[in-house]
């Protein structure tokens, strides 16, 4: 007979866990590293700007955020990071976040009802580099991130008194990768569903090694790329039509959702993405 499931703090706990978290300066990212810092795991955050990561680093609850430099679009610079972050851990991470990421050419400056003519010269005025940059970071970094990590990722598996849930990469996707309005550009929308499909190629992979891979797709949330949207959301919440909850997402909801796939609570899923968006995906032309 199987016995019960266990109490809350066992299920959701993640003392003394390990983890890594791109791009955890700011936003999301910043979000992320705070929650898992919070419940008791000791948390490297990897970005380009140093200042940004220190101010990051200081708002640990119990001075476990630790800042390292390095730049997921170099596979030399994640090498070495990866490096750093081994030898302060003795050669193991119970979990990796991919989340850096980056907007890209955006659709802002077209009116509504603009003719084709009109459409067409938009795009065709977009910077190719930029568009190309957006999927640098959005994909080959995470790419990038994941191969770096997987000895790390391994040897968390094999170490003496592991936890019940094995060691995972987890990537921020984006409801961008589902919308088929393209607000926040091309590129982004679809540099996000590239990385949703690449997680669940990976959750299949990483199979022999015992490695998970999951997502988490936020929707509208705090950060520099949503500043502007949110800035215009009416103070007396949101209307249904634009999110069914009527509100952005803040810092307990993407923690409810990263804590759930780092604890045992999450150690079943493999190859999951766990849209977190108020319910937006419902009302706006998507696929799904």
């Amino acid at each position: 007979m199987a016995s019960g499931p266990s109490d809350i703090q066992s299920l959701f706990g993640i003392d003394g866990l390990v983890t890594v978290v791109t791009g955890g300066g700011s936003g999301i990212g910043l979000m992320i590293a705070q929650a898992l810092e919070a419940n008791g795991a000791t948390v490297y955050i990897i970005g380009r700007r140093k200042e940004s990561l220190e101010k990051a680093a200081a708002t640990a609850k119990h001075g476990k955020i630790h800042p390292v430099v390095g730049d997921v679009t170099s596979k030399t610079s994640l090498a070495a990071a990866a490096a750093t972050i081994g030898n302060a851990t003795g050669g193991y991470a119970d979990l990796v976040v991919a989340n850096s990421g980056i907007g890209g050419p955006m659709l802002g400056g077209l009116p509504p009802d603009a003719d084709l003519a009109t459409f067409q010269g938009y795009l065709a005025a977009w910077d190719t580099g930029a568009f190309t940059e957006t999927f640098a970071t959005n994909v080959t970094g995470v790419f990038n991130t994941i191969v770096a990590f997987l000895p790390l990722l391994d040897a968390a598996n094999k170490r003496e008194g592991r936890p019940k849930q094995r060691s995972q990469v987890v990537a921020t996707g984006s409801i961008g990768g589902y919308n088929r309005v393209p607000l926040a550009g091309y590129a982004y929308g679809s540099s996000k569903a590239a990385v949703h499909h690449m997680m669940k190629q990976f959750a299949t992979s990483l199979v022999p090694y015992g490695i998970r891979s999951n997502v988490i797709a936020p929707g509208f949330y705090p950060s520099e790329m949503t500043e502007e949207i949110i800035s215009k959301g009416d103070a007396g919440g949101w209307p249904k039509s634009m999110v069914p909850e009527q509100r952005p997402g803040d810092a307990d909801d993407i923690a409810g959702a990263v804590l759930f796939l780092a604890s045992k609570a999450g150690a079943y899923i493999n190859g999951n993405v766990l849209v977190t968006d108020g319910g937006r995906l419902g009302v706006v032309p998507s696929s799904y």
